[in-house]
């Protein structure tokens, strides 16, 4: 790639000294083209073709090498052909040129600067997404800006060439009339500068500013239709109103009433919402009831003789609820009534954009505020599979009312929340079998992740159907099995005591009002926010599971600290949700852990990383607890230190992951983390010796060679030769 990179520049820088050269850019000046008006109208009568045709194709050459003279040729094409073929011709040649100009720019640079300036240009390359050809149109009507660099930027990012061709096409045509129709008065003509009198130049502004005038009014119409209709309060009894006491929720009320808002929380269930109840609290616990059950069969291992433990699964479950009930307090409506958050149990619905009407125990409240923000989480997705209805389908939320252990349990997904609920179960006892559609375990990972936790999962017992699609559940004698088919469209029955669902969850959307006020949601169920986390209605804000696309507590966190910001303070300024160092744990065994890209999405994203790897097999820690199993892996800008993202497969590798996260916030490179000193033995050490392994790959081999020479010098031997003296060699 990089030698077509330099063949294809040394063209270019060919062509356009053999422009200069040959002495092209004198003849593009208005005193030769008025001069030789009447010789190329001749030229034209004799060689029609020939003329239109090589105009056409000098034109496109000039646009994509980004040459001088392309008004001269636009007021030309005038002259020549009249307003009419002459736009014609222009139209498409310069939008030509362009595509070829921008392609030309992202050939060459594209790759270099991404690598070098990845985290900058991934937000360019965000809001190019969003509203790169609104922003595109509006640069090619107003002509104040150089066409030819508008060409070579937008190049450099990642719009679709289709939309740069098509908006170009467009946004170009206003100003290409009016060259084109100087042309054909150029001998009134005495410089380009009459083409575009200050009158012309701002009504070209104002023709450019127009689609966003137009957006903003349209916005302002909009929230004023929203006052007409529902008829804003006066004054209001809230600043804000959260819906939710999940984790979003939480932070969000805290960080209110910090700032001394006067703040509503509302929740119809239970506080602390799934993670607390039904996610990460109680699942950890199981976990780490499952993994000593784990510890004591590989207790051997370490000399210790052990007889198989008796697993009490009820006895199990009260362990899993007392961590929920010891927890509780933290997130408990008199901890929050003591911050002076305003905790109320009932269900909340939007009656207007400022008004929130609650159905408590005691009765119906209305709330008037200023903001709304949403916080209702998700639940559990159930597929409409045949049959299913004949079975208790168990879930993430339901799976803690056990007291019995399942006996067989399918599992159908592949997920994070599939493997660490059926690997668990596996090992306190249960006969479990994992459905996933996809080629492999956790579908978003790397396969080399992947293979890593299947081998440990088979290891653990539990019979992995990949690449396995579920059909229907049916009556097997007196118990039920799961219909899969696989790839080949084999067909076959896996009988089961219990159904474990665990395919995703959805938004809690409906319920709130937000439809009649419309309030949008997303392919996806979940609620369209903007990258401040506010809906389609100014002061209605939403974040943590609802919004996603992160359905992790951590990521409702991070999102309830700019939701609540944004809804207090953004007439001052909104703040940006950014995920670039969002990190996420499956909490397996082996763990996954990781923050920032993966190949697979750096493959997806067409990004040059590089890729550094380290064995946990060579740290002294792992092989001292003999828990080798598992890797760091860190990807880096090719030739730069600077993380993109790094995953570790290995026991506590979430604790470990921290300091990969740390870095990336605070764009600390893999050099500075070699020069952290870390404990030993520790498993953090394996973080500074993945950045030794990053530094080996990058030593300075000139540098060591001379250095080789310098010592063998001061010790009086003649030159080295690989690091030893020649002497010593020849002895």
């Amino acid at each position: 790639m990089r030698s077509r990179r330099l063949l294809l520049l040394a063209l270019i820088v060919v062509l356009v000294v053999a422009f200069f050269l040959s002495g092209a850019n004198d003849y593009l000046t208005l005193e030769v083209l008025q001069a030789e008006q009447a010789r190329f109208h001749a030229w034209l009568s004799r060689e029609p073709v020939t003329v239109i045709g090589g105009f056409f194709l000098l034109y496109v050459a000039m646009a994509a090498l980004s040459l001088p003279g392309a008004a001269l040729m636009t007021v030309l094409s005038g002259t020549l052909f009249g307003l009419g073929w002459g736009l014609l011709l222009v139209s498409f040649a310069s939008t030509i040129g362009a595509t070829l100009a921008a392609l030309i720019a992202r050939t060459l640079l594209r790759a270099p600067l991404e690598r070098r300036y990845a985290h900058q240009l991934e937000r360019i390359n965000a809001g190019i997404r969003r509203e790169g050809a609104l922003y595109l149109f509006t640069l090619r009507l107003i002509p104040l800006f150089p066409f030819f660099v508008i060409n070579l930027v937008v190049g450099l990012t990642r719009m679709r060439l289709t939309t740069f061709y098509w908006v170009s096409q467009l946004g170009m045509l206003p100003g290409t009339v009016v060259f084109v129709n100087a042309g054909s008065e150029l001998a009134d003509l005495e410089s380009l500068g009459d083409i575009l009198s200050p009158s012309l130049l701002l009504s070209f502004v104002l023709i450019g500013l127009f689609p966003w005038l137009a957006r903003g009014m349209v916005a302002l119409v909009r929230r004023r239709a929203l006052v007409h209709r529902y008829g804003r309060p006066g004054r209001f009894d809230r600043d804000i109103v959260v819906i939710g006491a999940g984790a979003a929720g939480l932070v969000a009320s805290y960080i209110g009433a910090a700032v001394r808002a006067r703040v509503t929380l509302v929740e119809r269930e239970r506080m602390g919402g799934d993670c607390l109840n039904t996610g990460c609290v109680p699942s950890k616990a199981l976990i780490r009831a499952a993994r000593s059950v784990r510890e004591i069969r590989r207790a051997a291992r370490y000399g210790v003789r052990v007889a198989e433990p008796s697993v009490d699964f009820a006895a199990v479950m009260t362990h899993v609820r007392g961590a929920i009930e010891s927890i509780e307090p933290h997130d408990s409506p008199e901890r929050y009534r003591g911050l002076g958050v305003d905790v109320l149990e009932g269900d909340a619905r939007l009656t207007s954009p400022w008004e929130v009407r609650v159905e408590t125990p005691e009765g119906e409240r209305t709330l008037t505020t200023r903001h709304v923000i949403i916080a209702s989480g998700a639940r559990p997705r159930v597929p409409e599979l045949p049959g299913i209805e004949t079975v208790k389908v168990l879930t993430s939320d339901n799976l803690w009312q056990l007291d019995t252990l399942p006996e067989r349990l399918v599992v159908l997904g592949g997920g994070p929340i599939g493997c660490e609920l059926g690997q668990s179960l596996a090992m306190l006892g249960s006969r479990v079998t994992l459905v996933e559609s996809a080629d492999q375990l956790l579908p978003r990972e790397d396969a080399e992740v992947a293979r890593e936790l299947e081998a440990a999962m088979e290891e653990e017992g539990v019979q992995l159907l990949l690449g396995h699609r579920a059909l229907r559940l049916v009556a097997d004698g007196e118990s039920h099995a799961l219909e899969v088919a696989d790839t080949d469209g084999n067909i076959s029955r896996q009988p089961l005591t219990h159904l474990l669902v665990a395919v995703g969850r959805e938004a809690n959307v409906s319920g709130m009002g937000l439809e009649a006020l419309g309030v949008d949601t997303r392919q996806n169920g979940t609620l369209e926010v903007d990258e401040t986390l506010r809906s389609v209605l100014p002061n209605v804000w939403a974040c943590g599971d609802v919004v996603g696309p992160y359905q992790l507590t951590h990521a409702g966190a991070h999102q309830a600290w700019h939701a609540s910001v944004n809804a207090l303070f953004g007439e001052v300024r909104r703040f940006r949700v950014s995920y670039q160092a969002l990190p996420a744990v499956t909490f397996t065994s082996p763990e996954i852990a990781r923050v920032g890209l993966n190949e697979r999405e750096a493959s997806a994203r067409s990004l040059d990383v590089e890729v550094t790897r380290y064995s946990l097999g060579e740290l002294d820690r792992a092989l001292a607890e003999d828990e080798a199993r598992g890797f760091v892996k860190v990807l880096t800008r090719p030739g730069s230190d600077r993380i993109l993202g790094a995953t570790i497969v290995g026991a506590e590798a979430g604790e470990m992951l921290a300091t990969f996260t740390l870095a990336m916030t605070r764009g600390i490179g893999l050099n500075r983390l070699l020069s952290t000193i870390h404990p030993y033995p520790t498993r953090s050490e394996a973080v500074k010796a993945t950045a030794g392994v990053w530094k080996h790959a990058h030593k300075p081999e000139r540098l060591l060679g001379w250095l080789a020479r310098y010592f063998a010098w001061r010790r009086g031997e003649r030159e080295p030769v690989n690091g030893r003296c020649k002497e010593s060699l020849d002895a």
